[in-house]
């Protein structure tokens, strides 16, 4: 009973001695995948910063488009009302003048 109880421990492992060993090409693939898995993270850390930076320059511009613009309308309307006013001085001026240079 006892040698046979020992040639079946020693059979059993023997058995997952067998599992766990690798053979060098699945040593080989398993360095290619975890080598494959370590680049296509880099390349998702790298576009994702990328597009992160992307979008700062895009907020950025769309500010300074939307500051030039306000800047631009802020100055036809000043002008808008510099005219506006030479006009209605003008008119004013031209009836005053009317009145004192009509002859009877």
């Amino acid at each position: 009973m006892k040698i046979t109880t020992s040639l079946a421990i020693a059979v059993g492992l023997i058995s997952l001695a067998a599992c766990n060993k690798q053979t060098p090409q699945e040593n080989a693939a398993e360095n290619v995948e975890a080598s494959a898995e370590n680049a296509a993270s880099a390349i998702e850390s790298s576009t994702n910063n990328a597009a992160a930076q992307i979008e700062a320059n895009a907020e950025n511009a769309s500010s300074q488009v939307k500051a030039a613009g306000e800047n631009a309308a802020s100055t036809v309307r000043s002008e808008g009302k510099e005219k506006a006013e030479a006009v209605r001085n003008s008119a004013e001026t031209n009836t005053t003048e009317n009145k004192t240079t009509k002859k009877y």
